[in-house]
């Protein structure tokens, strides 16, 4: 077994351990001493010896990057056989063997003829044999050992993240960390200090520092306002070596920059302003804009308005514009140059976000005074009035005064004022208006039935400035007189029944008016005065604008007169009152017990004594009914065919069809089948009846007792035989089937088709127990079992 450490095997060895060691640091080598083994050679058994000293070498170095002419010594391989006279050869295989590391098969000498690079591969495994030159056979086992490059700074650090981009809030505290950077170093850190890398600040002091061992920034001054400087750009050197001199360095660059914080509080620019605002603003439309400056940005410039107080509060509002900042002056009532010309306002600008930790530079909120000018605006008519409405009879003559309008000038001017209706509508043109006084007239005779309501809109202008013009909504109402007289509600339909009382309401009459209730709340009902008494109807007056239509004798005739006519007088309450007469059509009907009308229509009268026209129409339909059903019985018993067999005798070529069930298993007269199994249970051979034949039939050769002996296949044959051999059998083309079944089973037949021969003693009175669903059946098995009995 090989020993891979490179201490000594037992104390015996500590001082051949020694020299070897020695020796191979001078070669940039160490030897190492294990056991000595031998290969496996084909056709020879494994050769075991005493252990060998100085044969397997652990590991040579060889610097990388070697840039001389000549290639670079590595190490030796030397064996304890080699006297010095070439006899041994030495024979190097592995990584890199004949192509980067060469060997001098004579003396053992190892050459590297390539630079090479730690980064890229750090150690090659290889393996050293010492054989016999003259015979090939092997004087050592093999070996195997390692070449280690042996690393050199030649790798600079860099920082592999970078350039960086970091944040940190103004106002910060001394010694805030920003950052950590890291430099990577590709030399082998266990080997000298190549790869121990040291940090520095080479731009941005002194408002930075950078922790030489971990490459922590961190802020080096107290509060950094981003409000002065917000940006800063800092370089960093990474130094390996320790940061020795002739080491090698990298840098990168980090921008920093300094996020806001809400340290500023927010300032007017002026303490006094002054606005212009014309008198002709329209309410709630913006007149102005006022803005507090803040140095802070996002949130913490985030900014309210209020007006806190002065004598312009409640003529106008201030809304704030979050995108803008500023702060908007609206119009809330409107202004009036000559009662008013300017106002005062105290506006306070407020940051909404507060950072208490900075209140000590507050408050964070200013105030400054808006002074506000009304300018003079020649305006147009103002009406004294935003609406009017006005009231004329209906049927007033054309020219008619309805109502006045009025409009002055604002201005201290005082213009004169001309008047005129905007003629858009077709009911503009109804009316007319004085240009100077501003009275509306009618143009027509209206009817309040017709329009109740008309809409107008007069206008007025300056006759010095007629661009300027106002308008004004005036309604006319038309007022009601009265000049409709009142009307039945509806046209009546008034029956009265032949077997009516007297004194007895046929029908209840209201009317209407087209006036309105003043003219045509109240109604009166009355017969015509100018008239004789009518004998037959009277009328009540209800005093609710409703009236009764009575009787006033007992019966009525259709065959005397089935209609009358009653004049009805209805007047209104109006001034003056105004009356119409009606006449009311009332018919003479048939009526049942209990009043509902039957018929009203004279000639029914004809057919009173016979039956009605529905009445003839239903007999008449079941007559047809019945005639078509004695049509279609005869046709059925016509159409009726004659039986197939005609006789008993003749059954040539007959089909018969019987549509009866058998009685089941109880039914022992359907159908015997005793002469089939039991052949000498059969009938004497009959012959064909349906013709007579024409030759003496065969004589029997069959006595009854020789049909007990044989069975049902020859019975067959035997009939087979005969319809064959007979010539009367008609037609000849004819097929007759036997079936042969087989002889009998000695079990017996589980069927009851042989129950005609026995009698079964089952007992089925219980049927009569299972309920009327299975009554019939107890019934009928019962007559059975009587019979039976019988």
């Amino acid at each position: 077994m090989r020993i891979t450490s490179t201490s000594c095997i037992c104390p015996v060895l500590v001082c051949l351990c020694f020299v070897q060691r020695c020796y191979g640091a001078a070669h940039h080598g160490s030897i190492k001493v294990t056991r000595n083994q031998t290969k496996h050679v084909e056709g020879e058994t494994e050769v075991h010896h005493r252990p060998k000293r100085g044969w397997v070498w652990n590991q040579f170095f060889v610097l990388e990057e070697h840039m001389g002419p000549d290639p670079q010594y590595v190490g030796k391989l030397h064996s304890n056989s080699d006297k010095g006279d070439g006899s041994v050869k030495y024979i190097l295989t592995g990584e890199g063997a004949g192509t980067i590391f060469i060997i001098d098969d004579t003396t053992g000498d190892i050459h590297s003829t390539k630079s090479l690079d730690r980064e890229q591969k750090t150690h090659y495994v290889l393996h050293a044999q010492a054989i016999d030159r003259r015979t090939n056979k092997p004087l050592e086992p093999e070996s195997e050992f390692i070449i280690k490059v042996q690393d050199i700074n030649d790798n600079a650090p860099k920082f592999t993240d970078g350039p960086y981009i970091v944040t940190v809030p103004e106002m910060s505290e001394m010694g805030t960390s920003v950052l950590q950077v890291t430099a990577t170093d590709a030399d082998d850190p266990t080997y000298g200090n190549s790869a121990r890398v040291v940090y520095s600040i080479l731009q941005g002091q002194p408002y930075f520092s950078v922790d030489p061992k971990t490459g922590v920034i961190r802020t080096a001054l107290h509060n950094m306002d981003r409000e002065a400087r917000e940006h800063y750009s800092v370089v960093i050197q990474a130094k390996d070596m320790a940061g020795q001199v002739g080491g090698l360095s990298g840098s990168t660059t980090v921008n920093i920059t300094l996020t806001d914080v809400n340290d500023n509080p927010p300032r007017f620019p002026q303490k006094h302003y002054q606005l212009y605002v014309p008198e002709s603003a329209q309410v709630g439309s913006a007149v102005g804009k006022i803005k507090a400056n803040d140095a802070d940005t996002g949130s913490n410039a985030d900014m309210k308005y209020t007006i806190i107080n002065g004598d312009g509060s409640g003529v106008f509002s201030i809304s704030t514009d979050k995108e803008t900042r500023e702060g908007i002056l609206s119009l809330k009532k409107p202004l009036n140059y000559e009662k008013k010309k300017s106002y005062t306002l105290n506006i306070e600008g407020a940051n909404t976000h507060v950072d208490f930790r900075f209140s000590h530079l507050g408050p964070f909120k200013d105030v400054t005074m808006l002074k506000i000018i009304v300018g003079d605006v020649d305006e147009p008519p103002l009406f004294t009035m935003p609406s009017y409405v006005m009231e004329v009879y209906e049927n007033a003559k054309i020219g008619t005064a309805v109502g006045t309008v009025t409009a002055q000038d604002p201005d201290t001017a005082n213009s004169l004022v001309r008047y005129f209706i905007d003629h858009n509508t077709e009911e503009d043109r109804y009316f007319t208006i004085d240009a100077s006084t501003g009275t509306i007239k009618t143009a027509k005779i209206f009817d309040r039935e017709e329009t109740p309501w008309y809409n107008i809109t007069v206008a007025a202008s300056e006759i010095d400035n007629p661009g300027l013009v106002s308008h004004v909504p005036v309604g006319i109402r038309i007022l009601d007189i009265n000049d409709n007289p009142p009307e039945l509600a509806r046209e009546y339909d008034v029956v009265v029944c032949e077997n009516v009382k007297p004194g007895q309401v046929i029908q209840t009459i209201t009317a209407t008016d087209k006036d309105n209730s003043a003219n045509g709340a109240r109604f009166h009902f009355s017969l015509d005065e100018g008239l004789s008494l009518n004998p037959n109807f009277t009328l009540r007056d209800n005093e609710d604008n409703t009236a009764s239509i009575l009787t006033r004798r007992r019966r009525y005739s259709r065959t005397t007169q089935d209609i009358y006519y009653l004049p009805v007088l209805i007047s209104d309450g109006g001034v003056p009152p105004l009356s119409s007469s009606s006449t009311l059509t009332i018919r003479v009907c048939a009526c049942e017990r209990d009043g509902r009308v039957r018929t009203c229509h004279a000639e029914a009268f004809l057919s009173s004594a016979g039956l009605s026209t529905g009445a003839l129409i239903a007999i008449l339909l079941c007559v047809v009914i019945l005639l078509a059903i004695v049509v279609l019985f005869i046709t059925l018993r016509r159409s009726k065919k004659e039986p197939l067999i005609i006789s008993e005798e003749d059954v040539r070529e007959n089909v018969v069809t019987y549509d009866d069930e058998g009685g089941g298993e109880e039914d022992t007269e359907a159908f015997d089948i005793t002469a089939l199994r039991n052949p000498s249970a059969a009938e004497e051979l009959k012959y064909r009846r349906d013709v007579r034949p024409e030759v003496k039939p065969l004589p029997r050769h069959h006595p009854s007792s020789s049909l007990d002996s044989i069975d049902v296949q020859e019975f067959i044959k035997q009939r087979l035989a005969e319809a064959d051999l007979d010539p009367s059998v008609p037609p000849y083309d004819s097929l007759q089937t036997y079936a042969y079944e087989g002889h009998r089973s000695e079990a017996g037949s589980i069927s009851s088709l042989d129950s005609a021969t026995t009698h079964s003693d089952q007992d089925y009175n219980y049927l009569g127990d299972w309920g009327p669903e299975f009554k019939k059946l107890a019934e009928l098995y019962g007559e059975v079992e009587s019979e039976r009995t019988t």
